[in-house]
């Protein structure tokens, strides 16, 4: 895999797209909370679906925007719904990718992490950091298949965050429970999931829910992070792209941790896409990027895998 290198440092950007995310007024978010498993409604019924994926089989529920939201079927609603409840192209991609990877050696939901001497000596920290394996955030989660991967590989925690906590009520959870129940197959390389395995769930906007993050650390010795950051279809907006970006540099563990993220090479309307934000990441030179996959299959237009690790 080469790295990406998009711009020179003397590039200016995209030029008339570079305003675009002052064009809409700024609406309030949610606020911030976190949604236990206790709160699926009982009226939550979920139709199953299997999806094959490379001989891995997982179940998706089948919800729409008229049962949970009382709106008509779309995608956005700006600031009431993000697209959470449709199975978009990337988390398949990124899965995939993901699977990819674990059968190459190129990466593992199961290593252990090392708890440093030289990390303080408060108990908080340290418990915050000791997990038996890797620890996940799936940021934007909608369905949380590639979070329910990630488990079923061995992560000792994975952490799905999602806009809306309904979405987190009436499929995320639904769907984490269906897979993890015996219905659906495991993955070959870890057939049970770990007994102290921590699932937790977030809902809100990425410019406040790093506070409810329990491996984000707010004293910048503590050495906290998540191990890998999974996210799909999540840099569609140019007005959310700097904020997913700030997002992804408090909560990432510093120095090996790793973002994966799928999406299409560009959103036709919205002007997102993953090489804008992939140009800037690599104007704040924190991050290097490297091409995991490429999807030109015509069903959309050209999607990608992109992995990014610290420089």
């Amino acid at each position: 895999m080469e790295t990406f290198q998009l711009f020179s440092s003397s590039a200016s950007g995209f030029g008339i797209f570079d305003d675009a995310a002052q064009q809409s007024p700024p609406i309030p978010p949610p606020p911030c909370v976190e949604v236990l498993p206790s709160e699926v409604p009982s009226s939550a019924k979920n139709n199953l679906d299997s999806v094959n994926l490379d001989g891995v089989t997982l179940l998706k529920g089948r919800v729409s925007t008229q049962q949970v939201f009382g709106l008509s079927n779309s995608d956005l609603v700006p600031g009431k719904y993000e697209g959470g409840l449709k199975l978009w192209e990337g988390s398949l991609d990124l899965i995939k990718a993901l699977r990819s990877d674990i059968r190459s050696g190129l990466t593992s939901f199961g290593g252990k992490r090392v708890l440093e001497a030289e990390y303080p000596g408060d108990s908080d920290c340290h418990k915050a950091l000791e997990h038996c394996s890797a620890a996940v955030l799936k940021v934007g989660c909608g369905h949380g298949l590639p979070g329910i991967f990630a488990l079923l590989e061995g992560a000792a925690a994975v952490h799905f965050q999602d806009f809306n906590a309904e979405v987190l009520r009436c499929l995320t959870i639904p769907n984490l429970n269906a897979n993890i129940s015996g219905e659906s197959q495991p993955s070959p390389s870890n057939p049970t999931i770990c007994d102290k395995a921590e699932v937790r769930f977030f809902a809100g906007d990425w410019s406040e829910i790093d506070k409810m993050l329990p491996y984000v650390s707010t004293d910048d010795n503590c050495g906290g992070g998540y191990d890998f950051i999974l996210m799909a279809e999540t840099v569609y907006s140019v007005s959310s792209l700097q904020t997913l970006y700030n997002l992804i540099k408090k909560c990432l563990q510093n120095p090996d941790g790793v973002v994966y993220m799928a999406a299409k090479k560009y959103y036709f309307g919205v002007g997102g896409g993953s090489r804008r934000f992939l140009s800037l990441v690599e104007k704040d030179g924190v991050f290097s990027s490297s091409l995991v996959a490429e999807i030109t299959d015509g069903s959309s237009n050209v999607r990608e895998v992109w992995k990014l690790s610290f420089k």
